[in-house]
């Protein structure tokens, strides 16, 4: 005895498909969903609609319209807000490598190339006082100095930030971590 007939509406466990039974096909039931694809599905995947009699015994405490709205709309989540200690807050990295910031420096001088480096800087911390992030870290390398020197007199002509050398276990010598004061009145 098949569980299933040409013609039952049916819907599929863990999927949002629903249609009726057009055929068999290779050990697989093909059903054509309400939109209007053919789509194959073995028979435990599928879960008929009419005739609800095999229903009430599988869901003996629920009623069928209650299991197909649960399947439908997904539960809500509660959002509870919780604290984060000072180590979870978020930090902005910002590498300043120029093979981060463009595909190819062919044909970039060092000065165009300082210049990129210095503008993004510049506007990654715009950025991230804008939207009152209160820690970024600059990774600029080792290297001559020469990108650090230029990123300590950028942060410089800043108020309201104070700057260091970054976390050495975490970012080694090339690096810089700028915190911004939030509240500056106070």
């Amino acid at each position: 005895m098949k569980k299933f007939e040409i013609g039952d509406e049916v819907t599929v466990l863990d999927d949002s498909f629903s249609g009726k039974v057009k055929g068999f096909k290779n050990g697989k039931i093909v059903i054509e969903t309400r939109e209007g694809f053919d789509l194959d599905f073995e028979e435990h995947e599928l879960v008929k609609i009419s005739g609800g009699g095999e229903l009430k015994s599988l869901f003996s405490s629920q009623s069928l319209s209650s299991v197909l709205r649960d399947k439908e709309e997904p539960k809500k989540r509660s959002f509870v807000k919780e604290r984060r200690s000072k180590k979870d807050e978020f930090v902005l990295e910002v590498d300043l490598h120029i093979e981060k910031l463009v595909p190819n420096k062919k044909g970039m001088s060092n000065y165009d190339i300082l210049t990129l480096q210095t503008e993004t800087a510049k506007r990654q911390l715009d950025f991230a006082i804008k939207n009152r992030m209160p820690k970024v870290v600059f990774i600029h390398g080792v290297g001559e100095g020469i990108l650090k020197a230029e990123l300590d007199f950028l942060l410089g002509r800043y108020d309201n930030i104070v700057f260091g050398d970054a976390n050495y276990q975490k970012y080694g010598l090339g690096a810089t971590e700028v915190y911004i004061k939030q509240n500056p009145n106070r």
